[in-house]
Parts: C-alpha cells; structure tokens; sequence
C-alpha cells in the first residue's frame, strides 16, 4: 500500500499562527473565526498543518470536533478534549495514580481538581483548565474547535463558549505581566450559522470577525494530478486543465473529485477521452446531489418555500417574524400570513433539516449548498 496523497499548506498554517501569536499588523489573538463548507479540506488543514505549525512554534494544542459525536452535549466534547491534554501531560507519578484508580490530580502548586468533573457545575471551570495546562508547560496554550457553531445548539454549549470567552480574557490578560496566552481558534462549516458565535451582542465573541477559509484552488489540483498520473498508466493519465475544470463544478470538494476521477480512470478511456468522462462525471455527480434538493422542495408549501428563499437571501439578518419579512412571505404566495403560520412553516422546515435552529433562535440554512441551488434555480 503506498502512501496517500497529503497536499500540506505549511505557508497558510505559518501566517494563521503568525496572526494568532500577535506577530502580524492584522493579528488574531483574540480569536481565529474561519468558516468553509463541508467537505472542501478544512479539517484536513487544521489536523496536519496548523496544529502541526502550532506545535513546532511550543504551542501546547488542544482539539476538539463537535461533529464527532453529535448525540452528545459540545460541551461534553471540549471538556473531553481538555481531559486528553492534561491526561498527556501528567507526570510518570500522576499517572501511575491514575492507574490505581484515583482521578484527582495536582497539577502546578496551586491548583487540584478531579479531571473527571471538567466541565460540570461542581468541577473545575475553563479558566482553571487551561491555566493548569499552561503552567504545566510553561508554553501558551491553543484550544482548536471545529465545527464550533455546533455548541450552538444546547444551553450548556452556549454557556461553555462565554466560558471560553471570560478564560481567553482572563488569561491573556496576564500577558502583560509576563504569562503565556491562550489562543483561540474556532473553525465551522457555515458561514451563517458560525457567525451567530460573534454578530450579535448577547452572543459570546461580539466584534470578532468571521474569515472564509481558502479553497484549495488550483495548486492543490494540479498537485494531485501529478501524483495520481505517476501511478497511472502511460495512456491513461489526466490532464490538469480537465481536473481542475471537474473540481471547479464540484465546488472544489476533493472527496467528490476522487470519486469522479475514479469512474474516469476506470471507465476504460484513453486518455484523450479522460477529460469529457471527467466533466461528464462532475455534472452527473453535482445533478445528482442537487436531485435530494429537488425532492425535497417538491414536498414543501408555497410558505415554506418562501421561507427558505428568504433565509438563503437574508443570511445571518434572517428574522423570521420581522414586520418586512411577513409580508414578503405574503407576497411571495399571494395571500395573508400570520405569526403562527410562519413558526408552523418554521417548525416544518426544521423537522426535515432544511432549517437550522441556535439554543437563542437564530436561523440558518442547514446546508449552505441548498442556497447554491436555489440560486441556480432561479437563475
């Protein structure tokens, strides 16, 4: 078996962590907020170069995805994350205690919690965390969450990130004074629903600002290419123009790209017929992810549709029950609509997961792709 195909971002992952650790005029020490849609290579970025670059830099990392268990509390998931790294930096004494059955540990000369309570009411708080986690190391600190908007959804998630909030405030408040900082990144899916973390005033990072994580682009494509055709055969190779043109239509997504490149290469062309198999491939594929999309909104009513349509126009300023929006639903059906049918629209919505609900009532679209399609719909 040989190795996969790795396409590393070591310059991004340098100028992200420059902005974090404050050495760039534009810095990011308050909190790096970056949003892309599923499937376009974000995860991939933070697991194998920036926490990699992180790491070099003596940054002590923590990471925590709130998709990787979805039946359970994002809250429960950072206080995980957070018990991994104390766990991996624990004395060879603190983890023969371990062994022996004891959770309590003493970590640094002022402080002992149980790791078994981070996170709950009686346990440690977050400040305490991962003020222990820098003492420890001497070394600052990051706290990587991907899929951040996920916390979200439960009252304990929301409260775990003003929690966040109030450690990254107190902690690197004691920079000055010559201590170590704690570094923030928060990474989500959507657009939308990310920003919900830092718009509005009664949401934890206020004034921060939501940055959209590059696509790979062409580098990336005709990287892959090259490593791809060296282990094809000699008449049977792609050209780069062709795989950057699929990955274009499929909305730069490398997992749809493999697949589309296998039908092709498996497809029994030569290659001068690769790359009308590879556009082929790409459509048939987009068509064939935008067919749920059509389904879907077959089902719907004539208010639902509206709704959706507003929320895909709107983005983050969508207020559902807004005097301008009522009567925009209105117009788009051709007849009166009240409160009640537009939460029973709402509710509908939600029950289908086409509609995103926050644990404060904001909205967003589920998939950011279904506002692609509709606008494609209308187009």
């Amino acid at each position: 078996m040989g190795t996969p195909f790795l396409y590393r971002r070591t310059a991004l992952a340098a100028a992200y962590a420059d902005a974090l650790l404050g050495l760039t005029p534009f810095d990011r020490s308050s909190g790096l907020f970056l949003a892309a849609p599923r499937r376009t290579g974000k995860t991939t970025f933070i697991e194998n170069d920036l926490l990699a670059e992180l790491q070099a830099r003596g940054v002590t990392t923590t990471y925590a995805d709130l998709w990787a268990d979805r039946k359970r509390d994002p809250a429960d998931l950072i206080a995980d994350a957070l018990r991994r790294t104390l766990g991996a930096l624990d004395s060879p004494g603190l983890k023969a205690v371990r062994r022996a059955g004891l959770t309590r540990a003493g970590l640094g000369t002022w402080l002992s919690f149980d790791l078994g309570k981070i996170g709950t009411p009686d346990g440690a708080t977050l400040t305490e965390v991962l003020r222990a986690v820098i003492e420890r190391t001497g070394q600052p600190a990051a706290l990587v969450i991907d899929e951040a908007q996920h916390a979200l959804t439960t009252e304990a998630g929301i409260n775990a990130m003003f929690a966040l909030k109030a450690a990254r405030d107190a902690i690197n408040g004691d920079v000055a004074r010559g201590g170590q900082p704690l570094l923030l990144v928060l990474t989500g899916s959507h657009r939308d629903k990310l920003a919900n973390l830092v718009l509005r005033r009664d949401q934890p990072f206020f004034g921060a600002t939501v940055s959209e994580f590059p696509r790979l682009g062409r580098g990336f494509t005709d990287a892959y290419t090259a490593w791809l055709n060296e282990r094809l055969a000699s008449d049977n190779r792609f050209a780069p123009a062709d795989v950057w043109t699929a990955f274009d239509a499929l909305g730069e997504r490398p997992e749809m790209l493999r697949e589309v490149l296998e039908a092709a290469a498996l497809g029994g062309g030569k290659a001068a017929s690769l790359g009308a198999a590879l556009a082929d491939g790409a459509l048939t594929l987009r068509r064939r992810v935008w067919r749920d999309f059509e389904a879907e909104w077959a089902g719907l009513t004539a208010l639902q549709r509206a709704v959706l349509e507003r929320i895909a126009v709107t983005g983050v300023d969508f207020q559902p029950f807004a005097a301008a929006a009522v009567a925009a639903y209105a117009s788009a059906i051709g007849r009166d609509v009240s409160v009640s049918d537009v939460q029973n629209a709402i509710d509908a919505l939600r029950q289908r997961n086409l509609v995103w609900r926050s644990g404060r009532a904001n909205y967003a679209l589920d998939d950011q792709e279904l506002a692609e399609w509709l606008r494609s719909m209308r187009a």
